[in-house]
């Protein structure tokens, strides 16, 4: 049963807005899922080429790399040893339960003492074959000295050994890789041996020898001991050191001691500050306040003198204002007066001379006491200096004591305990590698297409980004502001002449399906006259107007093709034609309109090529005599298919666009720039064209593009081309 395929009438903005096949054609964007397909299957080369070369590369690394083997042994590190005795050893049974066990463990396994060990135990440093499998030129390392030689070797093991603990057990995989297998197995091998030796070898020197350590050392505290109370017991009797009373602390050593010079240095402090506090006291009487406040505070008869003067002075004020100075009762006071401050003066210099006397004694008495104590303090010095070396001689044979009593204690609990057995042991020794455990071709592989992947989809992603082109049909619409009239598949064939002749032809189905688009573009079907063009050359718009005015003349239709692109013609190509006479002799009035139209054989189209090439293309549009033609032959056809030229550089199609019907734009697929379309549409805007639709050309027919709502699976009922609906009126 064939398809049937609904298509809209144009909508004032000239969009098409149609159902094909249930989808919307212009209604907005493909699902994103859709258009990540598109550009996959557009850059499906580039893809396809950044796969294979790092697949390759990849291949080429792994087939150059030397291969490298690892052997494995396999060893169980227990929490605690064995025990021979009861006796505890040098360390506390709560070490082997401690967090942190196993991990210093793994620590020491990966321990570049360790290593060294393996080295001298296996003499890898005179081991040409060692250093080869280690990637290293043992020629190179003839000319240095031992010594670098091993370190040289040490860092060859601690390089590629590896501990890898098993998960939830006490089990301990010991890998060894390098390029020979049996130097992988061996060294494997001898790193296990040599952990569990370090480990005897240390246990032994903590054990074994702890007696004959604390056997020498107990003789050696000994003597010290006794020697240190020698000369502590010698010190004291020289320097008379008595001690009044002597504090020790919790651990029963001595502290602190009080002597008699301490104790009288304390009294005299505490007169010295009695005899300064009375110094300080006298000193304030003196000058602190004044002479006259000492004075009156330390006098009795001083305060009345002053007011027996007071009351003179009271009474020669009285007398004075009422008499002369000669007054003899005037001068009696003032003689009195002058009596009073006499005695005043001398009982004010009495008490100074009192208070003066009591500061130098209070002065003197500190100073003495002040002598004293700075004696004191030189004696209780060179005591204490004294002090100080008995008490060093005292903590000498504290500490001695302490150290003889704790070895003592430790040598009668060590006993003759002998060393416990190791707590590793080998599960699995290492067996010789039979393949190579590097480079793995298949993971390298896997890795090198994930990065390839990855390496695809950010070129793809960029070049997306990047690029202007018009990639999905979906999006004419919306960027370009015209309808969508169809998709024209990229033709396989070098004569297009021959796919549009077979109408079951892809290509002729295309055209077939924009010729049913643009017959619901006006009400009397398909426009009478239309001009085809293009923003740049080669976009397709002359095999276009050629394909559709084939099939147009297939329904009956009288249809004349007029080769407009009068600079690059090729109408006359497609049907054999010769370009002597055309439309540049009409347009400049040396032909008539009947002797330039030509009737091609096999062929219901007529046509009107280009002619010679004008000397000014741009005048002979202007003229009226290309609206008089356009007027005629409308008269004389049933429709006018106007093949012109390109938009952008040129002025004569936006001239020629304004005496035809119509605009269809030729936009090539994935090529064509949008900024150029939308300047072409510009162009042709500023001229009032009208703009049918754009249709888009060379379509690859292998894309998901070239099935946007077009189907060309009809079945027999392709040979119609406008099975799709009614003809056009």
């Amino acid at each position: 049963m064939s398809q049937i395929v609904e298509f809209p009438a144009a909508n004032p903005t000239g969009a098409t807005t149609g159902v094909v096949e249930g989808r919307a054609v212009g209604a907005g964007e493909s699902p994103a899922i859709e258009r990540v397909w598109h550009a996959a299957n557009k850059y499906r080369i580039d893809i396809v080429v950044i796969l294979a070369l790092t697949l390759l590369i990849a291949l080429l690394v792994t087939l150059l790399t030397t291969p490298q083997y690892t052997a494995s042994s396999r060893i169980e590190i227990s929490r605690q040893q064995e025990r021979v005795t009861n006796v505890e050893g040098l360390q506390p049974d709560t070490a082997g339960q401690d967090l942190e066990f196993y991990q210093t463990q793994y620590s020491l396994l990966e321990s570049r003492s360790l290593a060294e060990r393996v080295v001298r135990a296996e003499k890898l440093v005179s081991d040409d074959a060692f250093f080869v499998a280690g990637g290293v030129d043992p020629s190179v390392e003839t000319s240095l000295s031992r010594a670098e030689r091993e370190k040289i070797a040490t860092d060859i093991l601690m390089r590629n050994v590896d501990v890898e603990p098993v998960r939830n057990s006490a089990l301990v995989d010991l890998r060894y890789t390098s390029a020979d297998p049996e130097m992988s197995a061996r060294i494997a091998n001898a790193w296990a041996n040599q952990f569990i030796e370090a480990k005897l070898a240390r246990r032994f020197d903590s054990t074994a020898d702890a007696r004959k350590f604390l056997t020498s050392r107990l003789e050696e505290l000994r003597e010290k001991l006794e020697q240190s109370e020698r000369d502590l017991v010698r010190y004291a009797a020289e320097k008379n050191i008595l001690p009044i009373e002597t504090t020790t602390d919790s651990e029963g050593r001595t502290s602190g001691q009080r002597t008699l010079a301490s104790s009288s240095l304390e009294a005299l402090n505490a007169a010295l500050t009695k005899a300064t506090t009375d110094r300080i006291q006298a000193e304030a009487r003196l000058a602190g306040a004044g002479a006259s406040s000492v004075a009156d505070t330390e006098s009795v008869a001083l305060p009345g003198l002053r007011q027996r003067r007071a009351e003179v002075a009271s009474e020669y004020a009285k007398l004075r204002a009422q008499f002369e100075d000669g007054y003899p009762p005037v001068q009696a006071l003032r003689s009195q007066m002058s009596s009073l401050d006499e005695a005043i003066k001398r009982e004010e210099s009495r008490v100074g001379s009192g208070v003066r006397s009591s500061y130098r004694e209070a002065l003197a008495r500190e100073q003495n006491l002040r002598s004293q104590v700075a004696a004191l303090e030189d004696r209780l010095y060179l005591q204490r200096s004294d002090s100080i070396q008995y008490n060093i001689y005292q903590r000498e044979v504290d500490t001695n004591r302490e150290l003889y009593d704790g070895l003592l204690q430790r040598y009668k609990e060590i006993g003759v305990a002998g060393v416990g057995t190791s707590n590793v042991a080998v599960v699995d020794p290492a067996e010789i590698p039979e393949g190579p455990s590097k480079p793995d071709l298949k993971l390298n592989l896997a890795l090198a297409l994930l990065l390839g992947l990855a390496t695809a989809i950010s070129y793809v992603f960029i070049r997306e980004q990047v690029d202007q082109s018009i990639s999905d049909p979906s999006e004419v619409p919306g960027m370009l502001g015209i309808s969508l009239l169809g998709l024209v598949p990229r033709s396989d064939e070098d004569d297009v002449s021959v796919a549009l002749a077979d109408r079951k032809s892809d290509l002729s189905e295309a055209y077939s399906s924009i010729a049913t688009n643009l017959s619901f573009l006006t009400d009397h079907g398909i426009p009478r006259s239309i001009m085809f063009t293009s923003t740049v050359a080669n976009e397709g718009k002359s095999t276009s107007a050629h394909a559709l005015a084939e099939i147009i003349a297939r329904l009956g239709r009288s249809v004349l093709i007029v080769d407009a692109d009068m600079r690059n013609p090729t109408a006359h190509t497609f049907y054999g034609l010769e370009n002597k006479g055309g439309l540049s002799n009409y347009l400049s009035g040396n032909a008539e309109l009947d002797q330039l139209i030509m009737k091609p054989e096999n062929s219901r189209v007529s046509v009107l090529v280009a002619g010679p090439a004008p000397p000014s293309t741009l005048e002979l549009l202007s003229s009226n005599r290309i609206k008089d033609l356009v007027r005629q032959l409308n008269g004389r056809f049933d429709h006018v298919l106007v093949d012109g030229p390109p938009i952008l550089g040129l002025a004569d199609a936006p001239l020629i666009s304004r005496i035809v019907e119509g605009v269809v734009m030729a936009v090539e697929f994935e090529n064509a720039k949008v900024r150029r379309i939308k300047d072409a549409i510009a162009r042709l805007e500023v001229a009032q064209a009208h703009i049918f639709g754009a249709m888009l050309t060379k379509v690859d027919k292998r894309g998901p593009a070239y099935g946007y709502g077009y189907g060309y699976g009809y079945g027999s009922d392709r040979d119609d081309p406008f099975k799709y609906g009614s003809k056009p009126a």
